[in-house]
This record gives C-alpha cells, structure tokens and sequence, in this order.
C-alpha cells in the first residue's frame, strides 16, 4: 500500500501573505486542524495548524479587549508563526514510511509533495489508522483466527494455508506477528465455510489462541 492510496488529495491552502484571521476562519469553515502554506506559485513553505495559532496569539483569557484581538491577528500574517520545518513524503512512499516518519517526529500528518516541492495531498493519522485496518483484514465479514506457532520454520504459512484450502475456505489476509507472546499468524477467512477452519487446524497440531467473528 502506498501514501496515494490514503491520502486526501483535495486539500485546502493558504497562502503565506494571508492573516491568521482569514487562516482561523478557513479552519473553522472546512472543520480543519491544519493548513499547508504556499507561496504565490504554490510551493509549500509551511504548515498553520490550530494549535500552533493557539500558541502564537492573544485569545479570550487575556486583557485585551475582543477588537484588540480582532486587530492583532488581522495584523499578524501566516507566515509569522507558520512551521516552517515542515515533513513531507512524496505519493509513491510506502505507507509504513509515512507511518514511521509521524512516530518518529510524533507529528500527526504529512504533506504530500512532488519532486518540484508542489503540493499534491495530506495524510495524517487517521489516514494511517485507515491502512493498518485494512491491513489486518478487521473490515472483512468472515473469521479471525489467532494460531500460535511455537516455532519458527520453513513451510508453517504454507500448512496452514493448506489447512483451509482443504475446508474450502477462501483466506482474505494473513499477517505474522512476533511479540512477548511468541510467534502468532493471524487468518482472516472470508465466505460461508470461515468459521469451519476450527477442527482441522487443531487436528494438525496447531493451537489457537482466539477466534473472532467478523462483523464487516
């Protein structure tokens, strides 16, 4: 999966001569939290986010009157307080790259820019909350079955894959996971015969260790 798979590609910008007053009522409008900044040939210099105006302005709790503050930040420009250092990733990234660059900088969105610096979309964590989902197949109407392999060999996903091929079962996703637990492949089986996979599994050796019925 790719960040263009996930990414929103209508995305709405501000230019970095702008107020914050037109910044803040562009938020509120399109119930936003973020806004790239480009410039006047719309290359991205910069990301406004709600909290980083929160930070850099006078709101309600100080002693200025409300048309001080209405003064103040038609003063203030996005560029002012705008993130200039900002993350980006291009479309073609996979989306774990994308992932791994928001845990690492704990940022909560990329911008998504070509080779020319223009933008072309955002993706955030939400976006990547979206991809792990649909990676592990938790979407799908069908059986989850957590198997426990007790150890790690040549040939386990390929018994096990035969194990549902012989009931018939249609195998939708299939991930290995390693933890504190040992080694667990989890199976999501798709079709009327999902949940029929119990027995001959058991009867193969293997434990397991949940099933879940999937809703969809």
């Amino acid at each position: 999966m790719y960040v263009k798979d996930k990414m929103a590609t209508e995305v709405i910008m501000i230019n970095l001569n702008a107020s914050v007053t037109e910044a803040i009522d562009l938020l509120g409008e399109n119930n936003l939290h973020r806004l790239p900044v480009v410039d006047g040939k719309g290359k991205l210099v910069g990301l406004l986010t709600a909290s980083t105006i929160s930070k850099n302005t006078p709101n309600n709790s100080s002693s200025l009157s409300i048309y001080e503050i209405n003064y103040m930040l038609n003063r203030i420009k996005v560029s002012d307080i705008m993130i200039k250092d900002v993350m980006t990733i291009s479309k073609d990234d996979l989306i774990e790259e994308a992932a791994k660059k928001m845990r690492e900088h704990n940022i909560g969105c990329l911008v998504v820019t070509d080779k020319d610096n223009s933008v072309e979309g955002i993706i955030t964590h939400n976006d990547i909350f979206d991809a792990f989902i649909s990676y592990l197949g938790y979407h799908q109407k069908g059986t989850r079955y957590t198997i426990a392999i007790p150890e790690d060999k040549i040939g386990v996903l390929n018994d096990i894959s035969r194990c549902f091929a012989e009931k018939e079962i249609s195998i939708s996703h299939l991930v290995v996971d390693h933890s504190d637990r040992g080694i667990e492949v989890v199976v999501i089986a798709t079709g009327k015969n999902s949940s029929k996979a119990k027995d001959i599994l058991k009867k193969n050796g293997y434990t397991l260790t949940n099933i879940t019925e999937l809703k969809g």
